[in-house]
Parts: structure tokens; sequence; C-alpha cells
């Protein structure tokens, strides 16, 4: 079955273009302040609504392969000379995997909070992954109800800003399928066989805070099976750096682009 492409939004223009890929609880409207901050710098953003989420309609067959397939289309359509895929958790794990699908269009990647396997099912740390964003669905609980107290446990303790609670209010309006779809699909990812294929320039950034979706010992390591991996810690941060310290994420990325990417450096200079 053939599938339209996924809905996006694309921001500034440019011939760089940088791949927004929300995680399992988002959409690209959680994009804001990147969009305003790298579109100001003078790339161009393309943040869609993964297969499941926002105005796309869910597949029957959801997984991140799924999603994959998508985005590869997508970089197809709206890719320009330098194409980089920044991916946030799930959105991590479809772009290592897009990248084993369409390498050759990808110039950069940044895996923010993500890593490149569950990990066995029947393990206690899967387990419980799973038993703490499920029951409450199981229990009759909305995500309205619910996404807030969960998500709170993501963030660094104590961190609340406007972007946060953007977090929480898109996370709130999901579909409660895609939602266990998207945990269905996280339990099933393996795409460790990629990494030792991956060329590019690779930042892992994790957050010192984020001992449960994507430790920062987990992304280190993930950086040293990446040739040309890095990984940066935001110490201060739980499993969402971009929004609750945007202007440091920002930063952070960019920099990276700008280091490691000629292309990149030479689009900032002249913006």
């Amino acid at each position: 079955m053939t599938r339209a492409l996924p809905d996006y939004s694309v921001t500034g223009n440019g011939p760089v273009t940088i791949f927004m890929l929300h995680g399992a609880f988002g959409a690209k409207e959680y994009w804001r302040n990147q969009l305003q901050a790298f579109s100001d710098l003078g790339l161009r953003v393309v943040a869609w609504d993964a297969p499941g989420y926002g105005c796309s309609p869910l597949p029957d067959d959801f997984s991140v392969e799924v999603a994959a397939e998508a985005l590869s289309k997508l970089i197809a359509h709206e890719k320009t000379e330098t194409n980089i895929v920044l991916g946030h958790s799930m959105g991590g794990m479809i772009a290592i995997r897009t990248y084993g699908m369409v390498g050759e269009m990808i110039d950069g990647l940044v895996l923010s909070a993500s890593s490149a396997a569950f990990g066995k099912s029947e393990g206690e740390w899967q387990r419980e992954f799973v038993r703490a964003r499920v029951a409450p669905l199981d229990a009759g609980q909305t995500l309205e109800e619910f996404a807030p107290k969960m998500l709170s446990k993501m963030f660094a303790p104590g961190l609340s800003n406007a972007h946060t609670e953007m977090v929480v209010k898109v996370v709130s309006q999901m579909k409660p399928e895609t939602f266990r779809a998207a945990i269905q699909a996280i339990t099933q990812f393996d795409a460790r066989d990629v990494l030792p294929s991956m060329t590019v320039p690779a930042l892992c950034i994790a957050g010192g805070h984020d001992l449960n979706a994507a430790p920062p010992k987990v992304m280190e390591k993930l950086s040293t099976k990446i040739a040309k991996g890095e990984f940066q810690c935001m110490d201060h941060v739980g499993h969402f750096g971009w929004a609750e310290d945007p202007e440091e994420f920002n930063t952070r990325v960019l920099t990276f682009l700008k280091d490691r990417i000629p292309s990149v450096a030479e689009v900032m200079k002249t913006s």
C-alpha cells in the first residue's frame, strides 16, 4: 500500500534543511522555539507529524520501521543540498532506522534523549517503562488527566516553563490509540545493525536527570558505536532538554552542526 506524505510544516528557506522529529509523546507543534531559532540563522526547518500524530492518520501496522519509510519519502520530497535529521526520543529511533534506508540523503544527525534499541521486553526496566505509561489508560484515565503527572517525572525536578507547559498541552491532546501504538513500537525497536554504517557527524545529547527513558550512560555508549559520534550531556535537565532549557539545547546543536558540517557554517555565516 502506498502511503501519502505525513503532515508537516516548512519554516524558512535555504540550502540546509533540518528535519525535526518529535518523540512518542508529542507532535510538530512543540518545536516552536527551535523553528524560530534555527530559521532565524538561515536554516530551513521541516517539522513533521509522524504517522498517527496530529493530522497524519495512524497506520494499522504502525512501527518505527513504518514511520522511517514515511520519513524517507518526506526527505526525498523536501531535501535540499544539505539535510540534517534531528530526532527526539522515538524520533531519534526513527532517524536511525531512516539512515539505514536512505543514508545517502542524510548529512548529519542529532539524536536527543534516544537509543538504538529498546532491549529485552522482559527486562525489569523495560517492563516498568511500559507499565508507567500504559497503566493509567488501562485504568480508564484520559491522557489529559494523567499526562501532566507522567511528564512532570520526565522533567528535571522542579523545572517548569512555558516550553514544558507546551509539551504537556500537546501530549494531553494526543489520540490514545496513537499513544498505545507508539509504546508498542518502541518495545519492538532494535536498529543496532544500522550503527556501523553511519558515517555522518552525529550528536547524541542527553539530560542528566533522564534516568528512565534515555539515561546518559546509554546515550554515551550509543555515541561510541557511531564513527563520527559525539556525546554531550545537559546535566540540569531531564528527558525534554530542548524544552527545559531551549537556549542551551539550541546552542549545543547549532555549534555542533556549524563545527562539523561546513555547509551549515557557511549558511550561518551569511545569515
